[in-house]
């Protein structure tokens, strides 16, 4: 009796929390701004986690295998793991809350990554091709971690909020490649292989973004969103709530290929870049150096490009995304291989048209969505731009090794420009 007591003494204190959230905007803004902080620090974690495999990981495949043909296999492996992974954590989330599912997500992550090191130790190359999928966890977690942002956001914050957890995610993963030389002689050491050194900082810190939302995350945004959204619901006539309820899939389609067509673009080319640096006489300080200027660009402009997405609508963001990667293309393909200047401006173009593209197409998916589903459809989104990435990455390899660095820029150019019909399709729909 006395423990059934307790446990509706803490569904009243739930209860009597959520009912504030529904009966007081003010409180309600400051948990959803409470909610942006624990999830924009978990985000310096994933961010550092996730440089390591963008910036060795091609690099450690070149040097295990021997061959540059399947040197874009690493990204495609992580990138396919994620994909499984981001189904996995949409519907954890959808089920259990964002809290639940990107602490799973996280620690998977981590622990992928220790298996990468394993595997440069022992020089096993099954063994790393299996611990890049598990390590593609800590990719799709640190993907889907933009959502729960925007979990409590109204429609006018939407953008911005995932600008904000983007822009702390540059923090982690800025410093990570630029601490590749530092992890590479921490892990010789140690008798590690110096490539496994950023793998080292990989597993800690995406352990480390999983205990922060494991910790902090609560009430759980998504779970706090939908009882509030079901209150709301309960005055509300049933014409006006069976339009809420109902699903925008036109949107939900034209958001995925904006965010499937600038994943497979920027991954393809950002994979085989280390790769062409080295061919070029470019040390791995430098490599870092590159990689680290086009993970910023890829997070660090996502304040102004959140407030841009919110003002000037997500079509135009969505075109000007495709005509910015499509200047990368194009000047990766023509700069000489040992020009520094032009390969950072290429890679910073690369990275600024996909965060365009991620935030504008983001954006879309959750307008077009209901919070009962959300997380599923989020998800299952996530799968699909996975996947585009693990096929960009796949055959970036092959098409360099086919014929050189110079097309595999160029046609990863032109296919940007799809975009623009894309959104012009989905504009001609809404008249």
């Amino acid at each position: 009796m006395h423990l059934k007591g307790r446990l509706v003494h803490v569904t009243d204190v739930q209860s009597d929390k959520l009912q504030s959230y529904i009966t007081s905007s003010e409180n309600l803004k400051s948990l959803y701004k409470r909610t942006l902080i624990i999830v924009s620090i978990s985000q310096i974690f994933g961010g550092a986690g996730l440089a390591a495999g963008v910036t060795v990981g091609a690099l450690l495949a070149q040097q295990m295998l021997g061959t540059d043909a399947f040197a874009g296999l690493p990204t495609a492996l992580f990138t396919l793991g994620s994909a499984g992974a981001a189904l996995f954590v949409g519907r954890l989330s959808q089920r259990f809350g964002r809290r639940t599912g990107l602490t799973a997500g996280f620690i998977i992550g981590g622990l992928g990554a220790i298996g990468v090191i394993i595997s440069a130790i022992l020089n096993s190359i099954i063994l790393l091709f299996l611990s890049l999928l598990i390590y593609g966890a800590g990719t799709a977690t640190n993907l889907q971690a933009r959502y729960a942002g925007t979990d409590l956001a109204n429609s006018k914050q939407r953008a911005k909020a995932v600008s904000i957890t983007m822009v702390f995610t540059t923090f982690g993963a800025v410093a990570g490649p630029n601490l590749v030389n530092v992890m590479g002689d921490f892990a010789l050491s140690n008798g590690i292989p110096s490539l496994a050194g950023p793998f080292i900082l990989a597993a800690v810190a995406y352990i480390l973004a999983g205990l922060v939302l494991f910790i902090m995350l609560r009430p759980d945004p998504l779970l706090t969103a939908r009882t509030i959204d079901a209150t709301n619901q309960i005055s509300k006539d049933n014409v006006q709530l069976a339009a809420e309820n109902t699903e925008n899939k036109r949107g939900i389609i034209v958001g995925a290929t904006i965010m499937v067509l600038t994943q497979i673009v920027m991954i393809a080319i950002m994979t085989m870049t280390p790769v062409h640096m080295k061919h070029n006489g470019h040390g791995l300080g430098s490599v870092g150096l590159v990689i680290g200027f086009h993970i910023g660009a890829m997070y660090l402009p996502s304040l102004i490009t959140g407030v841009l997405v919110d003002k000037l609508g997500r079509p135009v963001m969505a075109m000007a995304s495709g005509i910015t990667l499509l200047l990368a293309g194009l000047i990766s393909a023509f700069a000489p291989g040992d020009s520094m200047v032009l390969l950072v401006i290429a890679l910073c173009l690369l990275g600024l048209g996909w965060n365009f593209g991620l935030i504008s197409g983001t954006a879309l998916i959750i307008d077009s969505t209901k919070t009962s589903t959300r997380a599923k459809t989020q998800g299952a989104v996530d799968v699909l731009i996975a996947l585009s990435g693990a096929a960009g990455g796949a055959m970036s390899g092959m098409i360099v090794a086919g014929s050189n660095y110079a097309t595999l820029s160029f046609a990863g150019g032109i296919l940007s420009l799809v975009l623009i019909p894309v959104v012009i399709w989905a504009l001609k729909e809404k008249k």
